[in-house]
């Protein structure tokens, strides 16, 4: 295991955070550790991670990750507690790309289905 900081901004070393559910050892018990462990995978360049937690029913045709794109920070906007079954975390993601800084603004929707929460959907701002 690794001692380097998570990309996902907890501060925790990632061994700590979100390299057990990227291992496949635990499944993230909130939307918000979910969205957190998502943004770490595409930090991480996981493909098969954000697959394995992207709700079958709105998956995308192709998911794969952008060697180019370096994701720089991680900001929560909001992330209200979520309903029995249904989640939303709002968040800033930052990236450089092409020598150039970005950020990706969404709300992304969450499901709990089959005793784990899944990925379903987001609206970029």
């Amino acid at each position: 295991m690794t001692r380097a900081t998570c990309p996902c901004d907890t501060g925790l070393p990632y061994a700590e955070c979100c390299e057990p559910f990227h291992l496949g050892n635990a499944f993230p018990a909130t939307p918000l550790a979910l969205m957190r462990s998502r943004y770490s995978a595409f930090a991480r360049r996981l493909d098969a991670y954000l697959i394995a937690t992207w709700h079958p029913g709105t998956i995308p045709g192709d998911v794969v990750t952008d060697a180019a794109t370096r994701w720089t920070g991680l900001e929560i906007i909001d992330a209200p507690t979520p309903a029995p079954r249904r989640g939303v975390v709002e968040f800033i993601a930052h990236y450089r790309e092409g020598g150039h800084d970005g950020e990706l603004h969404e709300r992304s929707r969450f499901v709990f289905q089959s005793d784990r929460w899944w990925y379903l959907d987001g609206e970029h701002n």
